[in-house]
């Protein structure tokens, strides 16, 4: 017997899911962000196509100026990570200050089909259906970030949804910052930037 509070979840599932397939499909399939840093530009394209939910997601961050004032402050490389296997990716998210959206549900690469290459966008996650604005950008092919791939436990992999088009060597020169603060977490030790990175604004391009 489903109980009131989980009746509850479900409908809110449901009415944020159609939300988003609804936003998503009033885009372009393609649509292309520029994302400005105090280290230089970052032009990004979204795979709103084969990735509905989570590139709507994003979007409407974008839109709502919520990536505004916000930070790069993980950077994971083969010399920093704890976990296994070993990851090169640098995570960025919203502005502090900016209240997330609720989360979305996962849109796995095996649904999607889109890999973890270098360049690729992807969002950040703990457990399944829980990813809000923080996101990963990859450097280099990581496929244990894939579907069924080794890096999460329950082997459903992060969603891709985009990649980067032009600034890959901003994503390299923030990669490669050795700015650690302290943290308590064992498996972010070395990771989280003492000076984070930040992002000035992510707009839509109307080129």
């Amino acid at each position: 017997m489903l109980t009131l509070k989980t009746l509850k979840k479900i409908f809110c599932l449901i009415t944020t899911l159609g939300l988003l397939i609804t936003s998503s499909l009033s885009q372009a399939a393609n649509t292309t962000l520029i994302m400005q840093t105090e280290l230089g530009n970052i032009e990004i394209a979204l795979y709103s196509d084969q990735a509905p939910i989570s590139s709507a997601n994003f979007l409407r961050y974008v839109q709502a100026n919520g990536f505004d004032g916000g930070e790069f402050y993980r950077v994971v490389r083969l010399d920093n990570d704890n976990g296994t296997p070993k990851i090169e990716v640098i995570q960025g998210g919203a502005n502090p200050e900016f209240t997330d959206y609720p989360p979305i549900p996962l849109e796995t690469t095996k649904a999607t089909g889109i890999k973890h290459l270098d360049g690729t966008i992807s969002m950040a996650r703990d457990t399944p259906d829980s990813a809000t604005s923080a996101f990963f950008i990859c450097i280099g092919e990581q496929p244990s970030l894939d579907f069924g791939g080794q890096r999460n436990k329950d082997g459903q992999g992060f969603a891709a949804f985009g990649r980067v088009t032009k600034g890959m060597d901003i994503v390299r020169k923030i990669h490669q910052i050795r700015d650690a603060a302290k943290t308590d977490e064992d498996y972010t030790q070395g990771q989280i930037l003492q000076h984070p990175v930040k992002i000035l604004s992510v707009k839509e391009s109307r080129d």
